[in-house]
């Protein structure tokens, strides 16, 4: 199959009429007298639609169907939400809205999808028991694709406008599940918990409730970001969640997170602190020193290793890679009965696990506690006091207090 050309179509004489002319889609389109400044504008107009249109153009005679729409929603998503050349996280929800919307109107018109129909998937929603937030989160999801496909010409403009009218489900007035907020984890619980993690996870655990930053800022630390230079170090991380927003970010590491980082330093620069691979090459030593057989009997050190593996340590951890070492050592540091059923062992084990954001909402309790909110807002980098107050549960012993001399 031969490759499809990439080039612009070119800016023709037309010698018949001495006008201007490009090819676009198979039509010619006449742009004004040759080489004159109207028709070089009009030639950068036409063609300039033209790309933006994903190279073709608009077609007012031919509705366009929810499938196609989808399609080219997709096609502009997976270019869109990428950070660093990798998707970002948010095109997994993308990627479950449009399942959705094409699984029961992916048949009909797109200027057909009106706030009846997305009424209509609310309800949908409701029935496969998906929380009030994630329901909500795929309504904005369906409203912003509209917007798109309104600004690209795909629809008409007023479809978009008509969705804008449907609000999204209100918490106690709807049968929507609700989720649990997320809590604090105690300390009590992260020391129990540390005995059972490898130790390079157990010192990204402990530098992570010192400095109370986001999961994913611990897992990307290098040496090369980290400012040794004051008493207080200063770590900026090479990406973070808001950097698309314009805003810095800049996480300070006081003594204790020090010690904890100091001896991850001693290595390349650019390379990170906590990797996967370092973690296994422990385990390894730790393991050959608890050896008891002698080493000229059984396997030597490194002989029953397979050489291609289907999956080898990495690099780096990643934000699931950290909730899931986290989980693992929940589950040994928290046994549960052996006589409970499968699914009674599995609401054990969702009770006790607790995840790596948790303790950011830990830290950022006791900085709220002892030093305010504004004091809190700035560690934890939110540019609203309002997000802050989310992650940093009110202190209730100063309303006790007042109850106590008042009440």
């Amino acid at each position: 199959m031969p490759r499809r050309s990439r080039s612009l179509p070119k800016y023709r004489k037309h010698k018949a009429s001495g006008q201007a002319v490009v090819t676009l889609d198979g039509m010619d389109f006449y742009l004004g007298p040759y080489n004159s400044r109207a028709s070089l504008r009009e030639y950068d107009r036409l063609v300039g639609e033209w790309q933006q249109n994903g190279r073709q153009l608009p077609t007012d005679s031919a509705p366009l169907s929810m499938a196609e729409l989808l399609n080219a929603y997709r096609k502009f998503a997976s270019q869109y939400y990428v950070k660093d050349g990798k998707p970002t996280g948010a095109i997994h929800g993308v990627h479950a809205m449009l399942k959705l919307v094409r699984k029961h109107y992916g048949d009909t018109l797109a200027n057909d999808f009106g706030p009846l129909a997305l009424k209509s998937l609310q309800s949908r929603m409701i029935e496969l028991n998906l929380s009030r937030r994630y329901l909500n989160d795929h309504v904005h999801r369906i409203r912003r694709m509209f917007k798109w496909a309104a600004g690209n010409e795909l629809i008409r403009f007023e479809i978009y406008q008509k969705l804008t009218t449907v609000d999204g489900l209100q918490k106690g007035r709807t049968k929507a599940r609700e989720t649990a907020p997320v809590l604090p984890v105690g300390d009590s619980t992260i020391e129990l918990t540390l005995p059972h993690l490898p130790p390079v996870v157990a010192d990204m655990v402990r530098l992570h409730r010192f400095t109370g930053c986001r999961p994913a800022e611990v897992c990307i630390i290098r040496p090369c970001d980290i400012d040794t230079s004051g008493e207080v170090w200063t770590y900026r991380p090479k990406s973070y969640k808001t950097e698309h927003l314009g805003r810095y970010r800049i996480i300070f590491i006081g003594p204790r997170a020090q010690d904890v980082l100091r001896p991850y330093l001693l290595r390349e620069s650019t390379s990170n602190c906590f990797s996967p691979s370092d973690s296994e090459r422990q385990r390894l030593r730790d393991r050959q020193e608890r050896r008891t057989t002698p080493t000229n009997h059984g396997n030597r050190p490194g002989t029953n290793r397979r050489r291609r593996r289907k999956r080898a340590p990495g690099t780096q951890y990643t934000t699931d890679s950290y909730r899931r070492a986290v989980h693992r050592a929940c589950d040994a540091a928290f046994l549960a009965p052996i006589a409970l059923t499968h699914e009674a062992r599995k609401a054990w084990q969702r009770k006790h696990h607790w995840s790596p954001n948790q303790i950011r909402h830990t830290a950022g309790t006791e900085i709220r506690k002892r030093f305010g909110l504004e004091a809190a807002q700035v560690a934890l980098g939110h540019s609203s006091a309002d997000v802050t107050q989310i992650y940093a549960e009110r202190d209730l012993t100063k309303a006790a207090d007042v109850a106590r001399q008042v009440g």
